[in-house]
């Protein structure tokens, strides 16, 4: 049987791994695929004293710790600091954390992680306490809402709750026309924090597609894009100085209020993994959609 022709064909342009949640993102060439998104994306979390996960959106100082990504270790770098050299497969003792509504066991990364981020993150007290560094147990399984996976189980670790973000590169030049219509300056992708970023797409032609393949036959790569991805005043903040803004956050407000999520701001797609546990994805690999009706 002839399988029905593909909608769209793109390709992929970029992709990006976050090791820590909120912390600026690693540009790769290639990312293995694993069931929870990209491997080592959001397998860290810093939280407060409590336990509870902290974001750019109350410490946007986090935007200017840099990972570098090695082969056994990870070295983080930030203005003013001493690198931090952590091991990818050390954690130590094992704790209870929280992202948004769940609950989940992680393991902390020691004392010295902790004094180094309370120190570039509170120089002046933020009010949170002692911050402290945690891994995502890989024994843990943090379900994506099923309300908008149809059902299906799809693991995520400390992203907001879906294992892949994905974008396209013609989005972002719609976009910054318009900012510079509005008389801002454009803005790169890493505003938007995405994980793949698709080029040979029409602006905005990811709020309308399915399923993304990637590859053919029995190796074939399979994400569906599920939601939109509703957008908060991250996108504001200067990845570069750590400042606040407001002008992507206007053109948001002016352009993109997304009645799927009740009026949401909307940027980007989520997408959860179908098929590819284990391969690899690559820059300039083609991906075919179909677009979703309904």
């Amino acid at each position: 049987m002839t399988e029905p022709l593909a909608d769209v064909h793109a390709r992929i342009a970029q992709l990006y791994v976050y090791p820590i949640k909120s912390c600026a993102g690693v540009a790769v060439n290639e990312a293995i695929l694993t069931h929870t998104g990209l491997d080592l994306d959001r397998a860290w979390m810093v939280v407060d004293a409590e336990g509870e996960f902290v974001s750019q959106r109350e410490l946007p100082r986090m935007a200017l710790i840099r990972p570098t990504l090695r082969h056994d270790d990870m070295v983080l770098r930030a203005p003013g600091m001493l690198a931090l050299h952590l091991a990818i497969g050390v954690a130590e003792q094992p704790v209870t954390v929280r992202v948004w509504n769940d609950e989940v066991p992680a393991y902390d990364m020691g004392a010295l992680a902790a004094q180094w981020f309370t120190d570039f993150l509170s120089p002046g007290g933020s009010g949170l306490g002692p911050l402290r560094l945690v891994r995502f147990d890989p024994d843990e399984k943090r379900l994506s809402d099923k309300r908008w996976t149809g059902g299906v189980e799809a693991p995520n670790q400390f992203s907001d709750g879906f294992a892949v973000l994905v974008a396209g590169e013609s989005s972002l030049a719609l976009f910054n026309r318009q900012l510079a219509e509005a008389g801002h300056a454009a803005v790169g992708m890493e505003r938007f924090r995405p994980n793949v970023v698709l080029s040979g797409l029409e602006a905005y032609d990811e709020d309308h597609l399915d399923r993304l393949q990637i590859g053919d036959g029995a190796e074939a790569m399979q994400l569906r894009l599920v939601k939109p991805c509703a957008r908060c005043p991250i996108p504001d903040i200067d990845p570069l100085t750590a400042e606040r803004g407001h002008a992507v956050g206007d053109l948001l407000l002016a352009q993109r209020r997304d009645a799927r999520l009740n009026g949401a701001l909307t940027w980007g797609m989520n997408a959860i993994v179908l098929a590819g546990d284990g391969q690899t994805l690559r820059c300039g690999q083609q991906v075919q959609a179909n677009y979703r009706f309904d």
